[in-house]
């Protein structure tokens, strides 16, 4: 299952030369996969009342063009890998009308108890959800 998320890239997220800063496509990337998460049933909100969280233990972001100021994007995130403990997101953002990506990243997360932050295996505790989030990649 693949996610897409429209952004239009704001003045307040551009630099002096109109272009948007690097530090805007993680932020673009947590949009995305928030909504990702939302398409394979649950929100961030209902994991974390549940009694877990995903903290971040990579990032990597690839850029491959530029966006500017009220450039339309496509931020297309889906589920790369899943283990019991851990979980790897894709993402692509690509302008409006073009095939071309001009970002490539991923990030990886940990599962871990919300109370303790100590990791946890979401295939035990949460076999349900776990089966979910394994049923959203594409083979």
């Amino acid at each position: 299952m693949t996610s897409i998320s429209k952004i239009v890239v704001r003045y307040a997220e551009t630099d002096q030369m109109g272009i948007a800063h690097h530090s805007n496509y993680p932020v673009w990337y947590e949009v995305a996969r928030t909504n990702l998460i939302k398409r394979i049933g649950m929100t961030y909100s209902e994991m974390e009342q549940m009694g877990v969280m995903t903290p971040l233990v990579e990032l990597q972001c690839r850029y491959n063009g530029v966006a500017r100021y009220e450039d339309e994007l496509l931020v297309e995130a889906c589920v790369e890998q899943l283990t019991p403990a851990r979980v790897k997101f894709r993402y692509q953002i690509f302008r409006s009308g073009e095939e071309t990506p001009i970002n490539t990243g991923y990030t990886l997360h940990a599962w871990v108890d919300a109370q303790t932050f100590r990791p946890i295996s979401m295939k035990k505790r949460f076999p349900e959800l776990y089966q979910k989030i394994q049923a959203s990649i594409e083979t």
